[in-house]
C-alpha cells in the first residue's frame, strides 16, 4: 500500500484513519472484553465471518484495529496485526508459516529471546533451524534446504548493530521461494522499510521506539492481507497473544511524536558514536552507517539514518566493563531501548544470556560489549557521563583477555 502522505505526516494523518461518532480529536479507548449483538442471528453471522463487527477483544478491538491501520500505512503493507509483546510478533510470524518437518535459516546474532525461541522451542516441535552469518551470502545459500520455509533476521542486529544488505538477502529468499521475515524494531518505518525491498513480513517490538515512553510491551506484524489474516486467524486467536486496547491507544499516541523523537535520537547517537570512536578506552564502536564496517554503503539507500543505538567494546575485561556500567549516572541500567531515558545494558550477561558460550562467540557478543540506547537528554550531558565512567579504565589491549566467558 503506497502511503498517501510523507511519513512524518502519515504518523498523524494515516490512510484508513477512522473518525468517531462524537468528533473527539483523540480516538476513544474501547476498554471492553466482549461486544454485544443485536440478536442471535447477528452473533452467528459474526462467528461465521459473514458480518464484520467485533466479537471479543482477543479476536479484534476497534482501538487495536486503529493502531493496525496506522502501522500498515507507515510500513506500506496491506495490513498489520498487533500482538501483546514483541516476542508475540516474532512467534506469531514464525509459527503461522512453519510446521513440523520444515526448516528456518536465522541470523546467528538476534535478540536473546528470539534466539531461545529458534534454538530451543521450535526444535521441540520438529522445526529445524540453521544459524548463519547473514553478511556471508554464500553461507546463506549453502544453508538452503529443500524444506527451508523461512529466513529470519534483524538489521541492524541486536546487540552489536551489524547491518546486513537486506535486498541481497531477500533476493536469495525469493529465488528459493522462501518467506523473508525482517525485524525492523531498531530503525522503525521512518528510517528503513524492508517491505519496499521485497521482504514478505516486517515485525516490530512496539515496546521500543514506536511507543517511545517505556510504559507498554507490545508487538506489530506488517505483511500482505493473506499473511495477516492467517496470523490473526490462527496463532493470535488460538495462542492468545492479543494486544490490550489501552496499550494500543498508548502506542498510537506515541507514534504521533515518532518523527521528532527519532530525529533527536539519531542526532545524539551519531554525535556520541563519533566521540566514542576517538576515546582511548574504547576498542570498537558500532553505529549503523558510521564507517564502511558499520554499513556506510547502505546509508541513504537501505536506511536513511543510523538510529538511536550505539554499541561499544571497551579495552577491558568483564570486571572492568561492569565497573564502567555501574559508574554512570545518566544512563539507567535496563534492557529495553527507544525511551526518553538513556539506557545501558551488558548483552552477554543480560539480554543474550540465553546464548551458549559457543553461540555468543559465533555471534560476536563479547564480555566487553555494551549496548547504549541514546535517549532525549542533551548529548553533551550524556558524553560527560560516559567520559566520567570511562575515566580510570586501563587503556590496555584486549589481546590476551578472555572476552567470552560463560555467562
Amino acid at each position: 500500500m503506497k502511503p498517501l502522505y510523507q511519513r512524518d505526516t502519515a504518523l498523524i494523518h494515516y490512510q484508513g484513519k477512522q473518525g468517531n461518532e462524537h468528533g473527539a480529536l483523540v480516538a476513544p479507548i474501547y476498554q471492553t472484553s466482549t461486544f454485544t449483538f443485536e440478536n442471535l442471528e447477528q452473533g452467528s453471522k459474526r462467528f461465521a465471518g459473514e458480518d464484520e463487527g467485533y466479537i471479543y477483544t482477543r479476536l479484534g478491538n476497534p482501538t487495536v484495529r486503529e493502531l493496525e491501520r496506522q502501522m500498515a500505512s507507515l510500513e506500506g503493507s496491506e495490513d498489520a496485526a498487533a500482538t501483546a509483546t514483541g516476542m508475540g510478533a516474532v512467534s506469531a510470524s514464525l509459527l503461522a508459516n512453519l510446521k513440523a518437518g520444515e526448516h528456518v535459516i536465522a541470523s546467528s546474532a538476534v535478540y536473546g529471546c528470539t534466539f531461545s525461541l529458534l534454538n530451543e522451542q521450535l526444535p521441540r516441535y520438529g522445526i529445524d533451524v540453521t544459524f548463519v552469518d547473514m553478511s556471508d551470502f554464500k553461507e546463506i545459500k549453502q544453508a538452503v534446504k529443500a524444506n527451508t520455509k523461512v529466513i529470519f533476521l534483524e538489521s541492524p542486529v541486536n546487540p552489536h548493530l551489524q547491518v546486513f544488505d537486506l535486498e541481497k538477502i531477500i533476493n536469495i529468499a525469493r529465488e528459493h521461494h522462501i518467506i523473508s521475515i525482517v525485524d525492523n524494531t531498531f530503525l522503525t518505518p521512518l528510517l528503513q522499510r524492508p517491505l519496499e525491498l521485497g521482504a514478505d513480513i516486517v515485525i516490530h517490538s512496539a515496546t521500543k521506539y514506536l511507543n517511545g515512553h517505556g510504559d507498554v510491551v507490545a508487538g506489530i506484524v506488517c505483511a500482505s492481507q493473506e499473511q495477516i489474516d492467517n496470523i490473526k486467524g490462527t496463532i493470535i486467536k488460538d495462542f492468545g497473544a492479543s494486544m490490550a486496547p489501552f496499550d494500543a491507544w498508548l502506542i498510537s499516541r506515541g507514534l504521533k511524536t515518532l518523527s521528532v523523537r527519532m530525529e533527536r535520537h539519531c542526532q545524539s547517537a551519531l554525535t556520541i558514536a563519533q566521540w566514542l570512536s576517538e576515546h582511548p578506552a574504547i576498542a570498537k564502536v558500532y553505529y549503523p552507517g558510521l564507517n564502511e564496517e558499520c554499513g556506510k554503503a547502505l546509508l541513504g539507500n537501505q536506511m536513511s539514518a543510523g538510529g538511536g543505538l550505539v554499541a561499544i567494546e571497551l579495552h577491558a575485561d568483564f570486571e572492568q566493563t561492569q565497573a564502567f556500567v555501574n559508574k554512570l549516572k545518566l544512563f539507567t541500567i535496563a534492557v529495553s531501548l527507544g525511551d526518553a531515558e538513556s539506557l545501558i545494558q551488558h548483552p552477554a550477561s543480560m539480554t543474550h544470556a540465553t546464548y551458549s558460550l559457543e553461540a555468543r562467540h559465533k555471534a560476536g557478543i563479547a564480555d566487553n560489549l555494551i549496548r547504549l540506547s541514546i535517549g532525549l537528554e542533551a548529548a553533551q550531558d550524556l558524553i560527560n557521563d560516559l567520559d566520567h565512567g570511562l575515566n580510570g579504565l586501563n587503556n590496555q589491549s584486549v589481546a590476551g583477555l578472555d572476552l567470552y566467558q560463560q555467562a
